[in-house]
């Protein structure tokens, strides 16, 4: 999603920590968290770390703020920034997603107008039964939450009512930044808003929903075998998103 920026490699950069054209090195010994006004404050060596836009790192919940002092914890002698899921999750809600949410809940209700669960394949027949049974329960639990999506066929697009977008949008608006943010970085890994939903709210876990999101997939690599590198993307996404999920449970969500 455009409003949700990669990590920055100078996340959280103290003055000195690093040599130009170097990776970010560790500079601190040990970190922690401490309640502060406002929430639960990411220590190192008892001082706050900021984000790239100079934000201290100070987390809705104990529980998030832990997982991001564990991902400091776990560096060694440089940072790896792409081993730190939670520290992006907070900085991006920090940085940006509070300064864009409307825009953020307009892209999130945009996903669902074209809502992967929403195009079951054409052929062959034993996919298409697949889809519609367990992709139906999901449209079914997306009408009970007030989300009523009607299902096209392959590829052809089918217009979804205002009222079912509008109804996406006004979910995610009631959502903290913390918790919109992780939304809004799960939409997309499953291409369906109404899947990420239901990680959201508890109904699905992550790594179901992305079974869910790539029976298509599953069906092709049954017939034709499993490609190395695409299988690797694959446990990366599924473990991104279910880091994601542990972030919505810390939120206490």
């Amino acid at each position: 999603m455009s409003h949700i920026p990669p990590l920055d490699p100078n996340v959280a950069a103290a003055k000195g920590f690093r040599e130009p054209g170097d990776r970010p090195k560790r500079f601190w010994k040990a970190a922690g968290v401490a309640e502060v006004e406002g929430g639960h404050a990411v220590q190192l060596d008892g001082r706050t770390p900021k984000t790239p836009a100079g934000r201290p790192l100070v987390l809705p919940t104990a529980e998030t703020a832990r997982r991001v002092a564990a991902e400091w914890d776990r560096q060694t002698e440089v940072i790896e920034p792409a081993t730190m899921p939670a520290t992006r999750l907070a900085s991006t809600a920090l940085d940006a997603v509070c300064l864009a949410r409307e825009a953020v809940a307009d892209e999130i209700a945009a996903y669902a107008g074209t809502d992967l669960i929403c195009y079951p394949a054409e052929a062959p027949t034993s996919l298409r039964a697949r889809q519609d049974a367990e992709w139906g329960r999901w449209r079914n639990w997306a009408a009970e939450h007030g989300i009523r999506l009607e299902p096209g066929s392959g590829i052809v697009h089918r217009t979804q009512s205002p009222e079912a977008l509008a109804r996406v949008k006004a979910l995610a608006l009631e959502l903290d930044d913390f918790a919109l943010t992780g939304l809004a970085s799960l939409v997309p890994m499953y291409g369906s808003a109404i899947l990420a939903l239901a990680v959201l709210k508890g109904a699905l876990s992550a790594e179901a929903a992305h079974d869910l999101s790539r029976l298509d997939e599953a069906f092709q690599e049954s017939q034709w075998g499993i490609d190395a590198e695409a299988a690797e993307r694959t446990a990366a996404i599924r473990a991104e998103a279910m880091e994601i999920d542990a972030w919505f449970r810390a939120l206490g969500l």
